[in-house]
């Protein structure tokens, strides 16, 4: 059984993660107090790798919001340090990390971004981002570390945050009456929502894979939809009658992309991968979760 050190087990994609990898690794999930790779120092990431010996390295931690500087901090130099200390400790041990679809910035509707596309993120997030992939893909084409980077477009499913949009609309909407009305951002963008544990499935493919052809690959469904039908969906599921009022200003993340669209060939290729959920079961899978958290105890 491989042993498998993971950041970042208590998020949402996280915990997701976890579960899937339980079953078949020597799983090691550190707490942000027992190890924060923000707070930690490179002689500590060694320390703890030089003690766990991992097959694989999985970070799922990283920032989604803050300052340009608290982003570059969280999800660019905690790549930096953990690619210096799988390299100078474990350096046959896979690093596997996720990033975001907000490393391509603007793509022309219509078109699914490949990973060959330049990136030209247009949010601090994404740049931050697209910085920890480069670096990655720079220190695997050196052959300093066997890394794979993940580039996640829009995970939905059960454990959804409030920090994310449908996220947010659940949570709303577990709180609605009849009449009242559900305020939202622009819904008129088009996004790949992919299920957060068909997410799962894929990193424990990147953490088994042999010898990978490619060392980015996306991570989506393959198809643009409307956000407004994401969220017109989750009140049909929900049977709230609600009154959906677009007033809110739109995401910091992706408010100037219009349209994104993952391209998932290479993942299917080099991985054998390919999503099993769609959106309706994963919106409905996020409601149930939703509705039985916000149901008070008897």
């Amino acid at each position: 059984m491989m042993r498998v050190l993971l950041f970042g087990a208590s998020g949402f994609i996280g915990a997701h993660v976890r579960r899937e990898l339980n079953a078949t690794a020597d799983l090691v999930c550190p707490s942000r107090d027992e190890c924060d790779l923000v707070a930690a120092t490179p002689e500590a990431l060694r320390a703890l790798l030089g003690t766990l010996r991992p097959d694989a390295v999985v970070s799922c931690a990283g920032a989604v919001s803050g300052s340009a500087e608290d982003l570059i901090r969280a999800n660019t130099l905690t790549t930096a340090k953990l690619v210096d200390a799988v390299a100078d400790t474990v350096p046959g041990a896979r690093l596997v990390r996720l990033g975001s679809a907000a490393e391509y910035g603007p793509v022309p509707s219509g078109a699914p971004a490949a990973e060959d596309r330049p990136v030209t993120p247009v949010s601090a997030y994404g740049v931050s981002q697209a910085a920890a992939t480069r670096l990655m893909e720079l220190a695997a084409a050196a052959g300093r570390v066997d890394a794979v980077a993940l580039r996640v477009f829009n995970p939905v499913g059960p454990g959804m945050p409030r920090t994310t949009l449908l996220g947010r609309v659940a949570a709303l909407l577990s709180h609605l009456t009849a009449g009242e009305d559900l305020r939202t951002g622009p819904l008129d963008a088009y996004r790949d929502f992919v299920d957060v544990r068909d997410v799962a499935a894929v990193v424990r493919r990147a953490v088994t894979v042999t010898a990978p052809r490619a060392r980015v690959l996306n991570v989506g469904s393959g198809r643009a939809v409307p956000v407004r039908d994401a969220v017109q969906l989750l009140v049909s599921v929900s049977g709230r009658s609600v009154r959906i009022r677009e007033d809110r200003p739109p995401s910091p993340r992706s408010g100037d992309v219009s349209w994104t669209c993952a391209d998932v060939g290479r993942a299917a290729s080099v991985l054998g991968w390919a999503p099993e959920h769609d959106l309706s079961d994963s919106v409905g899978a996020l409601w149930s979760q939703t509705a039985l958290a916000a149901t008070p105890a008897r």
